[in-house]
């Protein structure tokens, strides 16, 4: 199968594909023209919605396309030509937009349904490295996204000509989104349970628990921190000095290794095997920051402090994860601020 071997310099061969691949991106780059401009304006003042079709590997690019546009303010679907000519073509109307993707411009069934498209009423945009194909003549204009090569030794495999067509369809949406002054806060409304849009939700300390939290003193025994961690309901226990100053937190995790390591002794300081300077979050930090540090750590709840270091709260992941403000009775999770 061709002239590979396990010799092969890998690291070279994969550098060398995305050296074509950003060629590519090069040179269409150099492409744009008014002709974008056009199709960018059409799409922003379509009262309808942008419907993209496509055949194979387009297709499969024209399916991300649409769902970038729809969770960034431009209602789109994706439409199988195929599918579109047995029926399918009655979701259309006349105030839709439809971006017909193909890198020769000679599908044979995307070209088959473009004139009842615009029978239909609609603007057609093609998307192709073909501006003198069959698909660029029937249609309303033109987005020229043409590649040197492909970045496969053969030159057949899909992949230059569509990671050029994947980062154009990125610069229509982020372009609409600009006419729009799609902002955060629309951002969130299309994304409500995702962790993407919680993550730009709000401040931690608008998330954090504050009543009845999980704490003892620095001078407490064992004993006393278990009976807290157990009716606490969170996993997780805040050791605080006097001042209320954070010191360490006592978990679930630190109880099994504490049981692993022999004699269980109730009458200990809790000093003595709390984890010490914790992970924690500040008043104030976003909630992605916050987030960004439970999943790196995977960590279940962090402690919440001031700038003076004060215990304030204590955040648990599914309340940044848009799950609801949880205490789990049996304090389970993967970890706690260790």
């Amino acid at each position: 199968m061709g002239t590979m071997s396990k010799n092969t310099d890998w690291l070279e061969l994969a550098r060398e594909v995305l050296d074509i691949e950003i060629e590519g991106l090069e040179a269409v780059k150099g492409q744009l023209d008014e002709q974008f401009a056009k199709a960018v304006t059409a799409m922003a003042q379509c009262s309808g919605r942008v419907v993209i079709t496509g055949v194979g590997k387009s297709g499969l690019v024209g399916r991300k396309i649409a769902a970038t546009l729809s969770s960034t303010g431009t209602p789109s679907f994706f439409l199988h030509p195929v599918e579109g000519a047995h029926g399918d073509m009655g979701m259309i109307r006349k105030e839709d937009v439809v971006l017909a993707i193909s890198n020769s411009g000679g599908t044979d069934e995307l070209n088959a349904i473009i004139p009842t498209l615009r029978s239909l009423g609609t603007t057609v945009i093609a998307m192709t490295g073909n501006p003198a194909s069959a698909m660029s003549e029937l249609s309303d204009m033109t987005i020229k996204v043409k590649v040197p090569r492909e970045a496969c030794r053969m030159g057949l495999a899909p992949t230059s000509s569509t990671t050029a067509q994947l980062a154009v369809g990125d610069a229509l949406a982020v372009c609409l989104m600009e006419w729009k002054s799609f902002d955060k806060e629309d951002f969130k409304k299309f994304h409500p349970g995702g962790s993407l849009g919680q993550r730009l939700a709000t401040c931690v300390d608008q998330l954090m628990h504050t009543e009845g939290l999980p704490v003892v003193r620095d001078d407490v025994t064992l004993k006393t921190a278990l009976e807290t961690l157990n009716s606490g309901g969170l996993g997780l226990v805040g050791i605080v000095d006097e001042n209320s100053v954070l010191k360490g937190v006592f978990t679930d995790g630190d109880v099994r290794r504490e049981v692993c390591c022999g004699p269980f002794d109730l009458d200990r300081p809790v000093t003595e095997v709390m984890t010490a300077s914790p992970r924690r979050a500040t008043v104030g930090e976003s909630s992605a920051h916050v987030l960004d540090i439970m999943e790196q750590h995977e960590i279940t709840v962090l402690p919440v402090v001031n700038d003076n270091s004060e215990l304030v709260g204590m955040v648990h992941l599914h309340d940044l994860l848009g799950k609801g403000s949880l205490r789990f009775s049996n304090g389970l999770g993967k970890r706690s601020a260790g």
